[in-house]
Order: C-alpha cells, then structure tokens, then sequence
C-alpha cells in the first residue's frame, strides 16, 4: 500500500487531520487498533474551543455540532460558599466556548470520513514504524492476519499517552517532563438536567468538585478522591452527598439527582514530550502530552497540534515548503506548554493537596483575586476560550 500521510490512530485528532488534509487532496490513511465500536466508548470531556469549534467546520463534520451543541458564555468558580461568574464574552473579546461530547465529535469525524471515502482500517494489529529519518517511512500492520506495508511520505501519531508512536521515537533524542498529582477524579454521567446552565468549578475544605454537563439531559459531575478510592465503594448515595457538600448550599439546593449511567475514577498528570518530531513521524494530541482535565486543555491542544501539522503539510505539498517541517515541534510547543500552565495553575488552585491552613488559605485569597479584578478575570476568560493559533509563515 501507498499513501502520502500514514496517520496512526482514529481518534478525533486523526480523524481530524485526515478530514483537513483529504480536502486540500493529500491521501490519507488510518490506521486503528481498535474496532470502531471501542473507540466510541471512551468517554471524555467535552469542552471545545472556539478554535476547534472552527477547524470542525472546516472539515465538514459540524452539522450535529451546530444543532445539538451548547455554546457556553462563561463559567463559575464557588469558594466560600459563593458563586463568582467569569463572563467570557466580556472579557475574551466575545469568543466563547461550545460544549459538545468528545465520542459525539468522533462519531461525527468517523461518518464524515466514510461518507468521503478516506481509508480508515480498524483492528490494525502489531503496527510498527521504520525507516523514520529516510525520505521513505513506512508502517507494518497485521491485518485479518497477513501483514501489510504502508508506504508513505510522512506519520502522524495521533495513537495516545500509550500508542507506538512515541514508543518509536529514538530514546537518546526524546525527553519528557512530567507531573504526577496526589488525587483523582471520580466522575458520574447521569440522565439528570444540569444544575446550572455553565460549568462550576469548586474550592472546598473537602477537596475539588465539578458540575458540567453533556446536554440539558445528561449530566456530568466530579468530586476529588484520593488515589487508593475504588469506584466499587462509591455508591450513587454516597457520591451525591459528598457532590452536595462540596457546593454552595444554593447550588445544592437545585441539584437534581438519579442513577449514574456510567462512574469511573481519572488520575490526574502534566505530561510533555520534547521535541514532537522525528525524522519524519510527528506526534500529535496525547501522543506527546497530558493535561489535568481541569482546564478543558487535552482535546483541545490535540486540535492546535492537527492544525499546526496539517497547514505545514499543505504548504509543504502545494508549495514545496519542507523547511517548515522542523519548525512544527517548536510552534506546537509554545501553545502547549501555555495550556499546560493554564491547567496546572487551575489544578493547583481548586483541588486539596493536603491540611495545610496557609495553602489553603492563599487559594482562597487567590480565587478572590482573580474573580474581583479585571486583569484576573481577563486572564481566565483568555485561557480558557483557548489561545490564538499562531499563523503558519
């Protein structure tokens, strides 16, 4: 087989590149291995930027985005049994933020794709990348058991935290950065209406909580837990009480409870790798770096990351620019490591990290800043919409 662009993994950020790269008419394949069916049960955040709102529409996979999707004008953090809201159109210069699930972006992704006719082969067992610093990479997979040879010009590790792409890059040229966080998420869905019409964000004696949402149906809802928590020993009950302490009684008072539908326990990392290229593979999303979840960050920057790459791609395919593929790594880096600071600087300041008073008294003090002043609020309000996307020169 022969392709321009092998892409490993068919989860939003791949399937996102191969949409925008397959209409500037560069082939694309894709390679999974998973069945389509798995990949749609990973269920994650939902909170996308307006710049990946954009890049959705630009690949022609935002029609259920733009009905079913909820636009967002702002969020709320509650401290001190108090409710302090960050207006987003105030203070980003009007840009927003769409609340959409990630499986329904993949689902949307993946009907696109089919209906353009791109090759995505699923259950790719046992791939492999060779020939990464030649002008002739290639990618192994088994396939209903026969191996096939991809031949391609470039590869896009869009496979995760644990695919083979980074795995593949030479040990003596990467380097990795990492945080490890004391805590974990413990997170319901539920077929309950949300308790506010944005996101809450909670600072409590007890530790971390958050309130976001799927629909005007489907709830999701968090509480901080420690490490050695088993779901098994959190009972719907017992997570709603604990979910109700947590908030501002007046929050509480609304929140409107049932079965979950599905409970499950996060941990939570910082996660950067350094460079994201090699030779001719190129890691893209959680490939090469994790956020906590605190800040709306990871499928985001998987999407600065496909946007980066595939305006590289383009330029280097229609205009002969191969001396903007070693810039890739160094732009992508600067928004990443930014979205890295946004997401640890919120993790540190809303979640419990021990019984420390002063710690948690200069969190307050910060949350009071921040919500009370036109510069605090402005640097919220910024980050959190998602950076601008630096232009490709």
């Amino acid at each position: 087989m022969k392709t321009q662009v092998a892409i490993i993994g068919a989860g939003p950020s791949g399937l996102l590149l191969g949409q925008l790269l397959h209409h500037q008419g560069i082939d694309t394949v894709i390679l999974e291995r998973k069945s389509p069916e798995y990949v749609l049960t990973r269920i994650r955040a939902g909170v996308l930027e307006q710049g990946m709102v954009d890049l959705l529409r630009e690949a022609k996979a935002n029609e259920r985005m733009d009905r079913e999707g909820h636009v967002h004008e702002g969020v709320s953090f509650a401290f001190n049994g108090q409710q302090k809201r960050i207006d987003f159109k105030k203070y980003a210069k009007g840009k927003t933020v769409m609340v959409y699930g990630q499986t329904e972006v993949t689902e949307d992704l993946m009907k696109a794709r089919t209906k353009e006719g791109g090759v995505s082969i699923y259950e790719a067992e046992d791939v492999q990348l060779h020939d990464l610093y030649t002008d002739k990479p290639r990618v192994t997979f088994v396939k209903d058991g026969k191996t096939v040879e991809l031949e391609c010009d470039y590869i896009a590790g869009c496979d995760g935290f644990h695919g083979v792409s980074r795995q593949s890059a030479p040990k003596d040229k990467i380097k990795t950065f990492e945080r490890v966080y004391p805590f974990g998420w413990l997170g319901i869905l539920s077929h309950t209406p949300p308790v506010d019409h944005e996101l809450i964000y909670t600072n409590h004696e007890r530790g971390f909580a958050l309130c976001s949402q799927r629909s005007l149906t489907l709830s999701r809802y968090y509480v901080q837990v420690g490490l050695d928590e088993k779901v098994d020993d959190w009972s719907d009950d017992r997570f709603w009480n604990e979910l109700k302490t947590r908030l501002p009684e007046h929050v509480a008072e609304r929140l409107v409870t049932g079965p979950s539908i599905e409970k499950s326990i996060a941990p939570l990392r910082s996660f950067v790798t350094e460079p994201m290229k090699y030779g001719n593979l190129f890691l893209v999303g959680d490939a090469a770096h994790i956020v906590p979840p605190t800040g709306a960050k990871g499928l985001n920057l998987a999407a600065s990351d496909v946007h980066y790459l595939s305006r590289i791609l383009i330029k280097v395919y229609k205009e002969q620019r191969t001396d903007l593929l070693d810039k890739y790594s160094e732009i992508a880096l600067r928004r990443i490591w930014k979205a890295e600071r946004f997401s640890w600087w919120m993790t540190s300041m809303l979640h419990k990290f021990s019984d420390d008073g002063f710690g948690q008294r200069i969190q307050l003090a910060e949350l009071d800043y921040y919500t009370n002043s036109e510069a605090g609020l402005t640097n919220i309000a910024e980050n959190y919409v998602g950076l601008p996307y630096e232009p490709i020169e």
